[in-house]
């Protein structure tokens, strides 16, 4: 089984990797670009038997910090 989660900063928090992307668009000419809000992906590669139930704990115990980011479960 595989999952992917996407973890994101919540809204609100500032987002330095993301102003420096979007300055730096700006900077190459790309000035239709207002907004960048930088994330990741992690892809996970799971044993027979493990449900998205035990991703979601994973996300709550170590690859999002639930303080400041949101992230989503997706079973490939």
């Amino acid at each position: 089984m595989k999952a992917r989660v996407h973890v994101m900063l919540k809204n609100g928090v500032l987002d330095p990797q993301g102003a420096a992307v979007r300055h730096a668009l700006g900077a190459m000419g790309f000035d239709m670009v207002t907004g960048v809000r930088q994330g990741k992906v992690i892809d996970l590669d799971l044993a027979e038997g493990a449900s998205e139930a035990d991703v979601t704990e994973m996300c709550e115990k170590l690859l999002a910090n639930t303080v400041i980011e949101s992230y989503s479960v997706e079973i490939l």
